[in-house]
């Protein structure tokens, strides 16, 4: 096994594949990014049975054979060398020979034979998606996902798709997110799955791409794979059933409270200074267009800020996690936030004044 490969060819992929290798591995072959080259292309795979990585390069070689190589080291020896460097790779026994320019390494390997087959079921369901929104729907979901937590189905993202509708929703058992939208195609799927959370946080970073690239998604019961430009992402889905959130929405509520985003996000943030570490609640009380919101913490500590509104409701109190709304408040487009609070004070959802396509919900605290 003998190529030349060019330093930028190959630091992008190294990059992607070394972010889903796990630093600690039950197998030591896990370590390794699988390099197999064969009809005039060069594929890169990395994988800890959980996700996988699959990135294709095209290379002129009429050499063909695949070997493992030690992911990160690769990926550090690829990084220090000069931008635009040919960097010479041949395989002699168990050893990796590296040149380029001055510089030469000898890198041990394990035999690709060796390397473990990443199982994946008959994909059921195909569909297209712009890279654009599919990031957008990410990004205003993923930071609600669990983290570890015991009811594993909400360690994840729920994707639900009928037809051409397209929803995520994240949570972590206090808050919740919702996207809505619509893809392009009629696709006469009507499924749901759960996405593993350490898949969600690699998607978004892979999707740093042109925003008008179409992505194809298929899955299946069991796994999910997207194909972005020469990169294969696939994943195992969470087994498991996500629970009814609809029955949040069969309630009377309270009328909308109007709000300027930057002025709820700027006192909210200047009133947490002196909430407590642990909790970070704050109180909101609503009284005509006035909105007073203030805490306390355990040394005695007071703050307190009035910031204008737009109700015609009841006067009110209710206490919040205040990261709780910095985070649903920042992940608004709109200059206008809108809260509207459950007639039980059960919950809060906050969207936009026009667009729909984003909710949070989230659930009061006691202080």
């Amino acid at each position: 096994m003998k190529f030349i490969l060019n330093r930028e060819l190959l630091l992008t992929p190294l990059q992607q594949i070394v972010s889903v290798i796990e630093k600690r591995q039950t197998m030591p072959i896990l370590a390794n990014v699988l390099f197999k080259l064969e009809n005039t292309q060069l594929t890169l795979t990395g994988t800890d049975l959980e996700i996988q990585i699959v990135v294709k390069i095209p290379l002129h070689s009429d050499i063909e054979g695949s070997i493992t190589i030690p992911a990160r080291k690769l990926l550090d020896i690829c990084r220090l060398l000069p931008s635009e460097a040919d960097i010479k790779f041949e395989l002699k026994d168990d050893k990796l020979k590296i040149q380029s320019g001055r510089s030469r390494f000898s890198v041990s390997t394990l035999r690709a034979e060796e390397y473990p087959k990443f199982e994946m079921a008959t994909m059921d369901c195909q569909f297209n998606i712009k890279a654009g929104q599919l990031k957008q729907a990410l990004n205003k979901t993923a930071f609600c996902m669990a983290n570890q937590d015991v009811r594993y189905y909400l360690n994840g993202l729920m994707m639900s798709i009928f037809n051409d509708q397209l929803k995520f929703v994240g949570s972590d058992g206090h808050r919740l997110s919702i996207y809505e939208g619509k893809i392009e195609e009629k696709t006469e799927i009507e499924s749901r799955i759960i996405i593993p959370r350490k898949g969600v946080i690699e998607l978004i970073r892979l999707l740093d791409i042109d925003q008008d690239d179409d992505i194809k998604v298929e899955f299946s019961r069991n796994n999910i794979r997207l194909v972005i430009g020469t990169l294969t992402f696939s994943a195992k889905l969470v087994d498991s059933k996500y629970p009814d959130f609809s029955k949040v929405y069969d309630q009377a509520f309270k009328a909308p409270i109007q709000i300027q985003k930057q002025v709820l996000k700027d006192a909210l943030t200047r009133v947490s200074i002196l909430s407590n570490e642990k909790f970070k609640g704050v109180e909101f009380i609503v009284k005509g267009n006035n909105l007073k919101i203030s805490t306390n913490n355990p040394e005695h500590e007071e703050a307190d800020e009035e910031v204008e509104i737009e109700y015609l409701g009841d006067p009110l109190s209710i206490a919040f996690n205040s990261q709780y709304i910095l985070d649903a408040v920042s992940n608004l487009d709109s200059e206008l936030a809108v809260l509207t609070i459950a007639e039980n004070a059960s919950s809060c959802f906050i969207e936009e004044a026009s667009d729909q396509n984003y909710k949070f919900i989230v659930m009061p605290m006691r202080l």
